[in-house]
C-alpha cells in the first residue's frame, strides 16, 4: 500500500508508545506501563507547629495561590505537508483521555513522516465492545482545522481501501523530544465536543457554588478506589509511595492548612465507604454522582461508560484551583501539563507528614517547582 520500505519506517521513525497499524487499529495492550512513582516526594520538609484540629494551623498559607499567567506558545506550524504517498494511518484512542494526547501525537508524527493521510480514530473503552466515534467526545471540526498544513486528515477510510492483508508496524519509543515538541504536540488540538464541554463547565460551576466560604475555590483529588486496591499503596524500599488512600489524603490536606470548609472533588464516580474518612475531615467532599445534573446521569454516569467518566475527571482536574494526585501515573502527568499551559500551577504531591503541620509549598509538584515537565519546552 505504501510506496516505502517498512524497514525504513521502523528505522527512521522509531517513535512513541503505540503500534501503528497501517489500514488497521491499535490494540490497548500494546502500550508500555506507566512509571509508578510520584516524583519529588521526600521526607525532608520544613514543618511548622500546629494541631490537626486546625486551631493553630497557620491561616494564610496561600493554599490556592500559584496560578501564573498563561504561558505563550512559541512553536510554529510546519510550512507545508510535503510529498504525499497513497497510504493511510489508522489507529484507536485507548485507556482514557490522559493517553489520548500522546496517542494523537504519535499518529501524527508517523503519518507526516510517511507522507500518509491520517484517518480520524475511534475511541475504545476498557470493556469489550465499548467503542465510540471521535466526535462523541472531542470537537472534530476543531481538530481537523488544527491539522491543516501538518497532515492530511480524513474522517473515514475510503471505500476502495481493503482492510485485509494489513501491514502492522511496531514503532518503539521515540523519535526525539525536540522533534515532538516542535512539530507534533503543539499543533494538534483536542477540544471537547459541545455537550461534554457544557457538562464539565456546569459541574465546575457547581463546585464553585459549593465553595462560597473559600471564594469559589476547590480542590480536585485523583482518587479512584479500584486503582488504590490494585496498587496497594505501600512504601517501597526507599520509603516512597506511589499512591495514598482517602484517610492519608485527608490528614495530608489538614496538616498543610486546608480547613473543614474546603470543597473537594474526587475522581471516584460514586460514593464508596472508603471515602468516609476524607468526608469526616472535609464534609464538602463530592463525587461525580453528587454534582452531575440529574438529566445527564443516565447518559454519562448510569451507562457504565468509563471512557466518558475519565474525560470528565481529566477536565475537572485540569480546571480546579488545586490538584492533588493521590495516584501516580499518566493522568497526573497530563493534567499537570494542561494546567502548566493554563497557568494553574498549584499541584500538590501528597506525602506522609510526621509532624503536626507543614507548609504547602514544600509539596509543590516538581513538574512545577523544577520546571521539569515536558510542557515547559512548548512555551516561552
Amino acid at each position: 500500500m505504501f510506496g516505502v520500505d517498512l524497514r525504513q519506517v521502523v528505522a527512521g521513525i522509531l517513535t512513541l508508545t503505540m503500534f501503528v497499524m497501517l489500514i488497521h487499529m491499535i490494540k490497548r495492550d500494546h502500550f508500555d506501563p506507566v512509571q509508578d512513582k510520584l516524583p519529588g516526594v521526600t521526607d525532608e520538609v520544613s514543618y511548622e507547629s500546629g494541631k490537626l484540629d486546625g486551631t493553630h494551623i497557620r491561616k494564610n498559607l496561600g493554599l490556592y495561590k500559584g496560578d501564573a499567567d498563561e504561558l505563550k506558545a512559541c512553536w510554529v506550524k510546519p510550512s507545508d505537508i510535503g510529498e504525499q504517498s497513497e497510504g493511510y494511518v489508522t489507529f484507536s484512542l485507548t485507556n482514557g483521555p490522559e493517553y489520548h494526547i500522546s496517542q494523537i501525537a504519535d499518529a501524527v508524527i508517523v503519518a507526516r513522516s510517511l507522507g500518509a493521510t491520517l484517518v480520524i480514530p475511534d475511541i475504545r473503552g476498557s470493556q469489550p465492545g465499548d467503542k465510540r466515534n471521535f466526535e462523541d467526545i472531542y470537537d472534530l471540526d476543531v481538530f481537523m482545522k488544527s491539522m491543516e498544513g501538518v497532515v492530511f486528515v480524513v474522517k473515514n477510510l475510503p471505500d476502495h481501501i481493503s482492510t485485509k492483508n494489513i501491514a502492522v508496524v511496531k514503532v518503539p519509543n521515540r523519535v526525539t523530544e525536540d522533534y515532538i515538541a516542535t512539530h507534533v504536540e503543539p499543533i494538534y488540538s483536542l477540544e471537547l465536543q459541545p455537550e461534554i464541554r457544557d457538562l464539565v463547565d456546569s459541574m465546575v460551576e457547581r463546585l464553585k457554588t459549593l465553595s462560597r466560604k473559600t471564594d469559589g475555590q476547590f480542590i480536585a483529588v485523583d482518587l479512584r478506589v479500584e486503582m488504590l486496591d490494585k496498587k496497594g499503596c505501600r512504601p517501597d524500599n526507599d520509603g516512597e509511595k506511589s499512591c495514598y488512600n482517602a484517610q492519608e489524603i485527608a490528614v495530608f490536606l489538614r496538616k498543610i492548612g486546608f480547613n473543614k470548609d474546603t470543597t473537594i472533588y474526587v475522581t471516584e464516580s460514586r460514593w464508596d465507604s472508603s471515602l468516609d474518612s476524607l468526608k469526616d475531615l472535609f464534609p464538602k467532599t463530592y463525587t461525580k454522582e453528587a454534582i452531575m445534573p440529574a438529566d445527564k446521569k443516565t447518559k454519562f454516569l448510569d451507562s457504565q461508560d468509563s471512557e466518558l467518566e475519565k474525560v470528565i475527571d481529566f477536565y475537572i482536574s485540569s480546571q480546579s484551583d488545586v490538584f492533588v494526585p493521590a495516584i501516580s501515573g499518566l493522568l497526573y502527568a497530563n493534567v499537570a501539563g494542561k494546567r502548566i499551559g493554563a497557568g494553574k500551577t498549584q499541584i500538590l504531591v501528597p506525602a506522609d507528614i510526621q509532624d503536626s503541620s507543614a507548609s504547602a509549598s514544600n509539596f509543590l509538584s516538581p513538574y512545577v517547582s523544577k520546571k521539569n515537565h515536558f510542557a515547559y519546552s512548548c512555551y516561552c
